[in-house]
């Protein structure tokens, strides 16, 4: 903690852009020094790229590249305005996901408009708040049918089940968390109980039986209501683009690493896909995506089409392919809901 209060300092006697300050192991730090912006023009490192269940999503001031980890982070949280470059985060993740033994779940409340064009690659997709919460209560039963498997065969973790045993993991996208929590009337009430206890659920539990949320949003805070500041409290790993106020920085890193927050608050308007990265054990890094369009993101879906799991609890919500796109799997057929 001394050394990293003096980073600053030393930033100013050696004439270089940024010290960044790694405990190696007790009693020992590593210094890394960067002598220029390497955040102005990202490019990622060459030896980056997926593997087992890390994506590398961005670049780290010190050169290094951030990867989205989810065996040591399994669920997460990411906040960001408008055009601060969150979605960018997203595409990147998605791309390094497509690529992946996994089954990929995206709840797109925005009539899809931002997953709808990933449907060679998802497992499912829906873009209602009505069917997202027929889709977690589908979630939430197959974590109970894993652990009952991890029962059966003695063992607490998904990993430790033999390869041939082990069910395929699955990654939920949540794209606007907030479009899950408000509701217009009263009788909506009900459905938006049902989705935060859902989704509470499966943060605390599901990590054990392979089940993993990503949750995106504006803000995530009280204002969203019951259930809200617990289900942020079981997101470990918290990226926060720039945003619009103080209190929207705190509502992702105060609690997890509050010198942190500065550093969010100072992040320009012409530098989207820059943010502040932080894990559970309250360190924390300047980060930024790199430029990648729709269409890239796009044809990794379809070029990894393949890799679309057989999951039968999840096809009465698989999407419809693009026209054009080529279809892998089981046929594919219109999102429907599925009663209780």
């Amino acid at each position: 903690a001394d050394v990293m209060a003096s980073s600053e300092r030393l930033r100013h006697a050696w004439g270089v852009h940024s010290v960044t300050v790694v405990e190696t192991k007790p009693g020992f730090v590593e210094l890394r020094m960067t002598g220029h912006d390497v955040l102005r023009r990202v490019r990622m490192p060459r030896n980056a790229a997926p593997h087992d269940l890390v994506v590398p999503v961005a670049l780290r001031e010190d050169g290094t590249a951030f990867e989205r980890d989810y065996r040591k982070a399994p669920m997460a949280l990411t906040l960001g305005a408008n055009h601060s470059g969150k979605s960018m985060y997203q595409r990147n993740l998605i791309k390094g996901l497509a690529q992946l033994p996994v089954a990929l779940v995206g709840i797109d409340c925005k009539r899809g408009v931002e997953q709808s064009a990933f449907a060679p690659r998802l497992s499912a997709l829906v873009t209602t708040p009505d069917d997202a919460a027929s889709l977690l209560a589908v979630l939430v039963a197959e974590m109970e049918d894993r652990f009952d498997l991890l029962s059966r065969h003695g063992v607490s973790d998904v990993w430790e089940l033999p390869e041939h045993l082990r069910p395929v993991p699955v990654v939920v996208l949540v794209d606007e968390v907030a479009e899950l929590f408000l509701i217009s009337a009263k009788k909506d009430e009900e459905r938006r109980e049902r989705i935060v206890t859902a989704l509470i659920r499966l943060a605390q539990m599901a990590r054990a039986v392979g089940i993993y949320l990503e949750i995106c949003g504006q803000r995530f805070g009280s204002e969203l209501g019951k259930g809200a500041t617990m289900l942020r409290a079981q997101l470990t790993g918290r990226v926060v683009h720039r945003v619009n106020d103080k209190q929207t920085a705190e509502m992702g890193l105060a609690d997890v690493a509050p010198d942190a927050v500065p550093a969010a608050g100072l992040i320009p308007m012409d530098r989207p896909g820059t943010a502040v990265a932080v894990d559970s054990t309250g360190g924390w890094s300047k980060i930024r995506t790199p430029q990648t369009s729709r269409a890239e993101v796009v044809a990794a879906c379809r070029e990894f089409a393949h890799l679309v799991p057989d999951f039968p609890a999840l096809e009465p919500f698989r999407p419809l392919v693009p026209t054009g796109a080529p279809a892998a799997g089981p046929s594919l057929v219109k999102p429907r809901p599925v009663t209780d």
